[in-house]
């Protein structure tokens, strides 16, 4: 009962911080967007997130590659 409700209570304090790019300690990234002179939109985010889904990716892949036991990929153009 006490992981059941552990577990209830890490899932309550995340929710609210579960934004587009990630984890963050803010419910709302702060980014300021504009218009340049010649009217290019532009929107410059900081990075004030904890855990990014680009960064659970890389470290889930190097967790299987280290588990199934496979080298590291190849890089650039393998055709």
């Amino acid at each position: 009962m006490i992981k059941i409700s552990f577990l209830i209570l890490i899932a309550l304090f995340f929710s609210g911080c579960v934004n587009k790019h990630g984890i963050s300690a803010k419910y709302y990234s702060d980014c300021k967007e504009y218009y340049d002179f010649q009217g290019y939109y532009h929107k410059k985010c900081g990075d004030d997130d904890i855990v990014t889904y680009k960064g659970i990716g890389e470290a889930t892949g190097k967790v299987v590659d280290s588990f199934t036991g496979k080298k590291e990929k190849p890089k650039g153009n393998v055709w």
